[in-house]
């Protein structure tokens, strides 16, 4: 068996600091309810039986060329405004990475592959009407253009799970993303955290060479901060435009729940509202509507925010708010783009 996309090592060489080496659960049985071939076919996986692909994404044998065992990623994170220092994958893990033949990085992490180091008293498990939740979520998001992690497996394990929040006992399931990273606000946040400027470094090294491929080798280190905080800015900006036009509610636009390569991800509560109401919320837990659907971007400059008190000490405080102020005119230029483009027209009078 063949891959024509190149399978990478890429964030296992950035060292243990990152990640915990994570042991997968072993599941009483296993049956497939969701295959992306669609999204398969750009790692050239599209090929495997349906034996084959449980055996890999439900079993998690080793992709041919992985050399590493699952990844339980370290990072922190803001939930709903308070830092939780305690995060980190707690039920899933980096599977594997591929370079696509046109050279773009793709990881494949899972949810609902059992506990780890940061499960927190969980059972780091997934029910089954969470992972297809999710996946309704990705591929209404995907087919409206929004940046979004894909839904790629979900494999139903046969278990019974008791949850607070909805009928039990209810089925379980494993589910594996695709998405453009795992290099999330939160993956900074923890370093600041612990003062860990030089793997900061390292982390913003591995986002030039991997993700920021136009940033020219020779720049310094606090040009390159500089470089990729105004390029998440733009990317984010862009890809909350995209989610407002597409009358999305994420739910728990948590810090820990965006990438700095512009995705947005980790779909438990969402909806899509039927009116443009400002104040509607996806989740039940959400009192004060901090993740309403018209405060959508405004979270999302508060986690912008976040990323740039993390990269203090690479970039300067009048640099970062400058970069900040940004944010609006890259938010309103994709608001106005994708308005036109969804309703069908040219162009809008932007006033």
């Amino acid at each position: 068996m063949i891959n024509k996309a190149k399978v990478v090592n890429s964030h296992l060489n950035l060292g243990e600091t990152f990640y915990h080496i994570a042991t997968p659960a072993k599941f009483p049985n296993h049956i497939l309810r969701f295959r992306n071939d669609r999204a398969a076919k750009l790692l050239d996986l599209d090929h495997l039986s349906d034996n084959q692909w449980i055996k890999f994404f439900g079993k998690f044998a080793k992709l041919p060329g992985i050399s590493h065992e699952p990844l339980a990623l370290k990072y922190h994170g803001h939930q709903f405004g308070y830092y939780n220092p305690d995060l980190g994958d707690g039920r899933g893990f980096l599977l594997a990475q591929f370079l696509d033949t046109n050279n773009n990085l793709w990881d494949l992490g899972t949810k609902g592959s059992g506990q780890t180091k940061y499960s927190r008293g969980g059972d780091g498990r997934l029910t089954l009407k969470g992972a297809v939740r999710e996946l309704l979520a990705t591929e209404f998001l995907t087919s409206l253009g929004v940046p979004t992690s894909q839904t790629f497996s979900i494999i139903e394990t046969a278990e019974e799970l008791q949850r607070n929040d909805e009928p039990s006992p209810t089925r379980s399931a494993v589910l594996v993303r695709r998405s453009n990273s795992h290099i999330r606000i939160g993956t900074f946040q923890r370093l600041k955290y612990f003062n860990e400027y030089d793997n900061i470094a390292l982390l913003l090294d591995h986002l030039k060479k991997n993700y920021f491929t136009n940033i020219k080798s020779q720049k310094n280190i606090k040009s390159i901060a500089e470089i990729i905080f105004l390029e998440s800015v733009k990317r984010i900006a862009e890809s909350i435009g995209r989610i407002i036009i597409s009358g999305f509610v994420h739910g728990v636009l948590n810090t820990d729940n965006f990438n700095v390569t512009g995705e947005v991800f980790d779909y438990g509560p969402w909806r899509f509202v039927e009116f443009a109401n400002s104040s509607f919320t996806a989740a039940y837990f959400d009192e004060y509507g901090r993740y309403s659907f018209g405060r959508q971007p405004q979270a999302a400059l508060w986690a912008l925010t976040q990323l740039g008190k993390s990269l203090d000490e690479f970039i300067d405080e009048k640099t970062i708010i400058e970069t900040l102020n940004q944010f609006s005119k890259y938010f309103q230029e994709s608001l106005k783009k994708h308005f036109c483009w969804r309703m069908g027209i040219q162009d809008i009078d932007s006033k």
